[in-house]
């Protein structure tokens, strides 16, 4: 029987906290990380919220930067590195991988996706370009803003030398980076991974830019908490986040060599491509299903072992009813029965880092046994009827297997299984 691979490490920066405990139990009591964007001045702007990271500032559970990071790093580093860093450092340390034999270090591999990477960064030069010229602007402007340097800075600071890589697509980026570093494990080049995402655009490009699209939600600004609705039949589009969140895996029995506590099995992975449109899915879901059915068969189930969905659905009309057409094709009419949510509800589109943070809450969900509540279904979008929605407030569920789902632009369907480990 093949080794399986456990996760023993979860980190997580989110607009509900900085931190697994403290943002998994405000999920859990339905609390949103939504609020008026106040990153930049947004005047009468359409768009006018955003799921910001807080800080510790103003809030015992938002991030302090420079708990992690130095001043100059943190100068020389865009926000979507600190944000890496931070969930890095707590994945790491609670997987207690912190090696120091060179051995150990070249088999460790780093893979941290993120959707744009460093565009504040870019818009910042660009500025400076404009208003004082490109001899002023920092050495370190390009290092700060490239999507591997994420990757990069993690392997420096720890000193990982085995394989690394920064998925960038789009949302469902960082579950491939999961299912890459699962790969890098299987096949024998590497012994242990850090993998996730990062994302920090809530920035004036970035929100004019998906507001152009008519991606965003633009109805909601007077009650933010209420913008996020996934299956709801008011959904008006998704809200932009920002965070990371990494996992630490490995094979089990490397895992119990060296005391680590498992917390989950990933189980299975799939991926596919739907080469239909560039920012929508086919309205059938066809290739998302076909991605559920590989990382199903991939980790030894069927449709009927699973227990709970994490659905990727972003708020997004078009995408929730592909989402929904997919699950049925796979499931059954209304799913099947199978309890479903969608934590972008509280948390907002974390872009690169949303498949990450989703396999955090499933992983939470099977170690727990409760699986997370989707907030502001107030009337289920026609298309919802029938299916089980977890609504409103978590539920206490027996929980042995979880599917994750992460759908990104450009077609890119990508599919998590995580299982419990006993």
């Amino acid at each position: 029987m093949q080794d399986p691979i456990v996760i023993t490490g979860l980190g997580a920066v989110s607009p509900l906290g900085s931190g697994v405990a403290a943002t998994w139990e405000r999920l859990k009591a339905g609390q949103s990380g939504i609020r008026r964007n106040t990153r930049f001045e947004v005047g009468d702007w359409k768009c006018q919220i955003a799921g910001l990271v807080p800080d510790r500032a103003d809030d015992p559970s938002g991030f302090d930067a420079g708990q992690v990071m130095e001043a100059r790093e943190l100068r020389r580093n865009d926000l979507f590195i600190h944000y890496a860093m931070g969930a890095a450092q707590e994945a790491l340390d609670q997987a207690g991988w912190h090696p120091d034999d060179p051995a150990h270090r070249r088999r460790t591999a780093t893979v941290i996706a993120t959707g744009i990477g460093g565009v504040p960064a870019i818009t910042a030069a660009c500025e400076t370009i404009r208003t004082s010229g490109a001899r002023r602007l920092s050495p370190f402007v390009v290092p700060s803003f490239l999507p591997n340097l994420a990757a990069g800075q993690i392997a420096i600071r720890f000193g990982f030398q085995g394989p690394a890589g920064s998925p960038t697509t789009a949302s469902a980026a960082s579950a491939q980076a999961i299912g890459d570093a699962a790969r890098m494990i299987r096949s024998g080049e590497a012994d242990i991974a850090l993998c996730g995402g990062t994302e920090a655009c809530v920035d004036p490009v970035a929100i004019g830019g998906f507001t152009a699209a008519k991606a965003l939600s633009v109805t909601f600004n007077d009650a933010p908490h209420r913008a996020s609705r996934p299956f709801d039949r008011d959904h008006d589009g998704f809200v932009l986040s920002e965070g990371a969140a990494m996992l630490v895996i490995e094979r089990l029995g490397h895992a119990e060599r060296r005391g680590a506590r498992p917390l989950a099995v990933l189980s299975g992975y799939g991926t596919t491509t739907d080469a239909h449109h560039v920012t929508s899915g086919w309205p059938d879901g066809r290739e998302a299903t076909r991605a559920m059915e590989i990382a199903l068969a991939n980790a030894g189930l069927t449709a009927a072992d699973v227990s709970y969905v994490n659905a990727h659905a972003t708020s997004t009309p078009v995408g929730d009813a592909a989402e929904l057409a997919a699950l049925t094709a796979l499931f059954g009419p209304a799913g099947g029965g199978v309890p479903i949510s969608s934590t972008k509800s509280a948390t907002g589109h974390m872009l690169g880092a949303a498949g990450a943070i989703e396999a955090v809450f499933s992983t939470l969900a099977l170690q727990h046994q409760v699986l997370p509540p989707g907030l502001n279904i107030e009337e289920p979008m026609p298309e919802a009827a029938g299916f089980d929605l977890v609504e409103a407030t978590a539920r206490p569920w027996p929980v042995k297997h979880v599917l994750s789902n992460a759908f990104g632009f450009g077609g890119v369907n990508a599919a998590l299984v995580f299982s419990r480990y006993v």
